[in-house]
């Protein structure tokens, strides 16, 4: 561990960030649950929406635009699908009980599709489709990002955010498929990384309102985030809108609340989480293993020259959380000040 940075324990962090919720009202259990999963995040490497956004949901919390004491409830419901309410609560609740309650449809109907509305930000999608796959099934996940910073492809108005999906299957090795990606570039967690660090971003991330390009990201307000691929980035985008947010009666386009800015308002964000069961196809044994078979072929492809092995996404993840949960996380130090700062705020112990 280098010199700038602080290795916490996962429970020490854990136990933190759920003692820092419950200055705001939430329910220890509820706190609890938020917590851990915040921190599986980065325990997975997913750094820019573990505890990194404490800060953003303690002010949502603080400010009125998050309800601390949500009542969730099943909205509408059938056989393979569902509506779960969020009631404003904190995101990661609804995607918790979304996700258990796809599984549980899954095996009674082969497919179990449950939308979301009035959740909030719920950190990476992986975190919900991970354990669907580990479960034996095919899982999907998708949001509309909580705030705009993307322009329909070819326009200028902001009516678009980073809209995430993510995709996961049994592999038939230790770690399942698992896809998490934004439809931008970059995610604009990693910007604001990049800032809390004082690092620039790579060319090919954001655009200037000149159509240049755009590296400081303390500058990421005064200009636009790009799609992946271009059109086809568009397009996938919107179609996740639709899924996420129109199909549940949840917030998209010109409907979407900034979380970060505006910290009194109501977001009513859109995620959906998808469990598909091989077994309804007949695949319960043959799926595993002609993915195994596939994901073999790909590794054993002879890698371009100055490239790596190919590694399929998701792999070495479990060996990777494991070492952390055994060891501890390694924070960096503008994150362990940022946190130290929201403890001290909130005459919080903190492990900083």
């Amino acid at each position: 561990m280098s010199e700038s940075t602080q290795r916490i324990p996962v429970n020490e962090l854990v136990s933190f960030v759920t003692r820092a919720f419950c200055t705001a009202n939430v329910p220890e259990t509820d706190a609890a649950i938020v917590a851990t999963l915040m921190v599986e995040a980065d325990v997975y490497g997913y750094n820019t929406h573990g505890v990194f956004r404490l800060r953003q949901y303690m002010a949502r919390l603080n400010g009125g635009g998050c309800n601390a004491q949500p009542s969730l409830t099943v909205a509408h419901e059938a056989a393979a699908t569902a509506i779960v309410d969020g009631d404003n609560g904190l995101g990661h609740l609804a995607m918790d009980k979304a996700y258990k309650l796809a599984i549980e449809k899954a095996r009674e109907s082969g497919i179990g599709w449950v939308g979301i509305r009035r959740g909030n930000h719920a950190g990476p999608l992986a975190l919900y489709v991970r354990p669907i796959a580990e479960s034996g099934m095919i899982g999907m996940a998708a949001a509309v990002g909580s705030a705009n910073h993307v322009p329909p492809f070819g326009g200028t108005d902001l009516l678009l955010g980073t809209n995430p999906i993510a995709i996961s299957a049994p592999s038939g090795g230790s770690d399942p498929f698992v896809l998490d990606m934004a439809t931008t570039v970059a995610a604009m967690g990693k910007i604001k990384t990049l800032a809390q660090r004082g690092e620039s971003m790579p060319e090919g991330w954001m655009v200037g309102r000149d159509g240049k390009p755009l590296t400081d990201p303390e500058e990421r307000s005064n200009g636009f985030m790009l799609p992946i691929g271009g059109p086809k980035g568009f397009g996938l985008s919107v179609g996740i809108g639709l899924m996420a947010g129109v199909l549940n009666g949840a917030a998209f386009g010109s409907n979407v609340v900034d979380f970060t800015s505006d910290t009194t308002s109501e977001t009513n964000t859109g995620q959906f989480v998808m469990a598909l069961n091989p077994a309804a196809f007949g695949a319960q044994e043959t799926f595993t293993d002609g993915a195994a078979q596939a994901f073999d072929e790909m590794r054993a492809s002879t890698p371009l020259p100055g490239h790596k092995p190919v590694r399929i996404p998701g792999e070495n993840k479990g060996a990777f959380a494991e070492e952390n949960r055994r060891n501890g996380l390694d924070l960096g130090p503008a994150l362990c000040r940022d946190l130290a700062a929201v403890a001290d705020a909130l005459s919080v112990e903190h492990p900083f």
